[in-house]
């Protein structure tokens, strides 16, 4: 077992420096005995704060860890405080005699809006009213006619907010836009001998990438919440004997060695089953492992597993495995090793149509360029405004970049009109004054057309070569389709979208030129994180690569199964704070299996830390947030490089490796 001191100094130091400061390094050390937690799990703790502090990237300082050390010790005072305040309802009897409480109104209206924390007569009637009608008709919202100040704070302080970024009821400090810091700042670079391209003088004159979809759309568009126990069952069952008849053919094993682990036998098999834990509510770790089994070797039979002997293991719920062990005793499975499962192949394709692709590089406005130009690819994901207001300033800047730098692709990830904030949950906002939309009338699609569309068609206009690629997500209040796998948006007529975007499902596999892209705007990777469980001293102590590598082996966008509860992800803005979380359709998880080779750009926007990395040949991008709560967020910039062909390749014409990782530049930026 490690020291502390050595695992504090591999999860906490930057990749600049080694080791952390004897302040710093003292101080985390001083949580772990205060509170005797493993250096992993501050670690995860640290993150969570990370992601809590919002607007600005938090560094590792003595300011800062004071500041977290502080934090936990809070946290653990309110989960004893609340568990002692569920011991006293416990004891509380049926016929408690009930008390009438009073509160400090302004009884006359004298004070709305001057004394801080007035509350209005009529604010909490209004958020009423306004989620009463939402529930009575979707499409169609309330929007208040007149710009309405935050009542909650005096007419001062509330232009102070609104003009140098303020503080909000909960504490946390919003930083304006137009105050945001380092704005277009690099935060970190994947390939940075690569030089950037010059800035193009005019857009080309016709689009230099090709659009290609991978995608069967039709088969997206099932109706969600009709799902059957039955089918969901066989899907499962189906995906284990997949994973077999792989796991058979790449070990070269007979059907002998396979066998039903639950079976009392002192025979060495192979099992092949998904990764469970043993309770219901419980959270998966080493002691409650099980192996649930298929209906054709276990007759679906969960066993216990013990891992004792890895040397390392990393599991999570729904994680298809092949282990090899006995059950001796009958009561569990004793694994003694893991069973490698194959990797799809790597992209590849044929000279002839690299060529294609390359020559659609050279094509400048109207003559032949001396050398073919990199493609400039911005991706970004939502939410694209604060919970503060509805402006959408983060989309609008990263329209005004792609403009800017003529780029070739603009890849946008849901949420868009995001019911998971505060003021379109409520339904009481303002449309911009030039949208020239009656409030009363106004309908879901009409606030997209102004929010959302509008800075598309102008980003359109500037650069009509542009191909702009729309995912949706599942938070998106657009979209009727409230599961996952996840249909594209409809009726792009009716959100008034130009002809340069093109509306994908959630997930998706498409090609841009030769260069093949997966993604899904669901937030796997802090699933993930939040319900692995690792062991032993070799195991991958990234854990964003570790998490990433989970995908690529398990072939899938979203291998976790069951997701994780709505209650233990991170809290919203909304009344209640309860999170969309992941509804899958259980039925029609196959639509998110990865088919025939592995992508060459992995997109899984998350709420982790945005980074770019190479895992397994695969060059996997995580963009962050355009938008934080309470502040700006990140994005990512993709310059791909053309192919480069050696003349045996040429003459050979056999298939040839994208290997996209060892020529594309990617830059996780501030927005």
């Amino acid at each position: 077992m490690e020291e502390p001191a050595v695992l504090i100094n591999e999860l906490f130091s930057s990749p600049l420096a080694t080791e952390l400061s004897p302040d710093v390094e003292g101080e985390l050390q001083s949580i772990l005995r205060l509170h005797s937690i493993s250096p992993q799990e501050l670690f995860y703790k640290w993150e969570s704060y990370s992601l809590k502090m919002g607007s600005e990237e938090t560094k590792l300082n003595l300011d800062t860890v004071r500041a977290f050390k502080k934090d936990v010790q809070e946290g653990l005072e309110r989960e004893t405080r609340g568990k002692s305040h569920v011991r006293s309802v416990d004891k509380m009897r049926c016929g408690e005699t009930p008390r009438t409480t009073t509160k400090r109104e302004d009884v006359f209206g004298m004070l709305d809006g001057l004394v801080p924390q007035t509350p209005t007569p009529d604010s909490t009637s209004r958020v009423k009213r306004f989620a009463q009608k939402r529930k009575a008709d979707f499409d169609t919202l309330s929007l208040s006619k007149s710009s309405k100040e935050h009542r909650s704070s005096s007419p001062v302080a509330s232009q102070k907010a609104h003009s140098n970024g303020g503080t909000n009821n909960n504490g946390a400090q919003h930083i304006s836009f137009v105050n945001r810091a380092n704005p277009s700042q690099i935060m970190e670079t994947l390939n940075n001998e690569m030089p950037l391209p010059e800035p193009r003088i005019a857009p080309s004159a016709e689009p230099r990438v090709k659009l290609v979809l991978n995608t069967d759309l039709k088969k997206f568009s099932y109706r969600p919440m009709a799902m059957r126990l039955s089918e969901a069952s066989e899907v499962l069952d189906d995906r284990l004997d997949d994973f077999l008849s792989l796991v058979q053919a790449h070990n070269g094993l007979d059907d002998a060695a396979f066998g039903n682990p639950a079976s009392q036998s002192t025979n060495e098999v192979v099992a092949v089953g998904r990764i469970a834990c043993d309770t219901l509510e419980g959270k998966l770790n080493a002691a409650s492992l099980i192996l649930e089994t298929s209906r054709r070797m276990g007759a679906g039979i969960r066993v216990p597993l013990k891992v004792d002997s890895l040397p390392s293991f990393g599991f999570f719920p729904g994680q298809v495995v092949a282990l090899r062990g006995v059950n001796a005793s009958g009561a569990y499975f004793s694994v003694k090793a893991m069973l490698e499962v194959p990797l799809l192949p790597v992209a590849a394709s044929t000279p002839s149509a690299l060529e294609v692709h390359n020559d659609r590089l050279s094509g400048g406005s109207g003559e032949k360029e001396e050398k073919q130009r990199p493609l400039n690819i911005l991706i970004g994901s939502g939410p694209y405004t604060t919970d503060e207001d509805l402006v959408f300033e983060s989309l609008q800047a990263i329209c005004d970049q792609a403009a800017t730098t003529s780029a070739d692709a603009l890849i946008l990830n849901g949420p868009f009109l995001d019911i998971e904030h505060p003021l379109l949950a409520s339904g009481d906002f303002d449309l911009p004054s030039d949208s020239m939309i009656d409030p009363d009338v106004a309908t879901i699609a009409s606030v997209f057309r102004a929010l959302v569309s509008a800075p598309l068609r102008r980003l359109t206009e500037n650069v009509p070569s542009i191909t702009i690629v729309l995912i949706p997500s599942v938070r998106d209040a657009i979209s009727k389709h409230v599961s996952w796998p996840q249909e594209s948006f409809t009726k792009k007529t009716e959100l008034g979208l130009p002809k340069q975007v093109k509306l994908l499902t959630n997930p998706s596999t498409f090609s841009l030129n030769e260069i093949i892209i997966g993604i899904s705007a669901q937030d796997v990777l802090y699933e993930l994180r939040k319900e692995e469980v690792v062991g032993g001293n070799s195991f991958e102590k990234d854990t964003l690569a570790r998490t990433s590598r989970y995908l690529i082996e398990q072939r899938h966008f979203f291998p976790l199964f069951p997701p994780v509860e709505r209650r233990d992800l991170p809290k919203t803005g909304v009344e209640g704070g309860l999170a969309t979380g992941t509804p899958l359709d259980t039925s029609y998880l196959k639509l998110g299996e990865w088919l025939n080779v592995r992508p060459d750009v992995l997109i899984t926007p998350s709420a982790l830390p945005p980074f770019a990395k190479v895992i397994e040949s695969v060059l996997v991008i995580n963009p962050g947030t355009l938008s934080k709560r309470k502040g700006a967020g990140t994005h990512a910039r993709m310059t791909m490089h053309p192919a480069a062909l050696t003349l045996e390749e040429k003459a050979d014409g056999k298939m040839v490796a994208h290997k996209v990782f060892e020529r594309a530049r990617v830059d996780v930026m501030k927005i």
